[in-house]
């Protein structure tokens, strides 16, 4: 999905807490989210869970979804989620492989 974009919605074990990001590489995004290494925002509430998301045409349609939805309110995005995800599992349990995650922890060389 290079000119696509995608728009996805994270939240914590719990699922008490929702983030929305938009991404034109969703594996690499999810992988960041689940390394720690995602917006300061999901690293604080432990946002690792993958529970829903869309792909768009263009990365431009994918912004002005992600902008409607950050401004819906919540049961709205929940009954959004259970509609493709009706237990709100992590989409992207078995994506990575436990070494996968591990190299992703590192810190970037050049910050220790």
């Amino acid at each position: 999905m290079q000119k696509g974009g995608c728009v996805y919605v994270m939240s914590n074990y719990g699922r008490t807490t929702l983030y929305i990001g938009v991404t034109n590489h969703l594996e690499r995004r999810v992988l960041e989210h689940k390394a720690g290494h995602g917006s300061q925002f999901t690293h604080r509430y432990a946002l690792t869970h993958l529970l829903y998301f869309e792909e768009h045409p263009d990365i431009e349609a994918a912004i002005r979804r992600e902008k409607q939805l950050k401004n819906w309110h919540r049961d709205w995005k929940l009954n959004l989620i259970r509609e493709q995800n009706p237990t709100f599992a992590d989409l992207a349990q078995d994506w990575f492989t436990p070494a996968d995650l591990a190299q992703a922890r590192q810190p970037p060389e050049g910050t220790a």
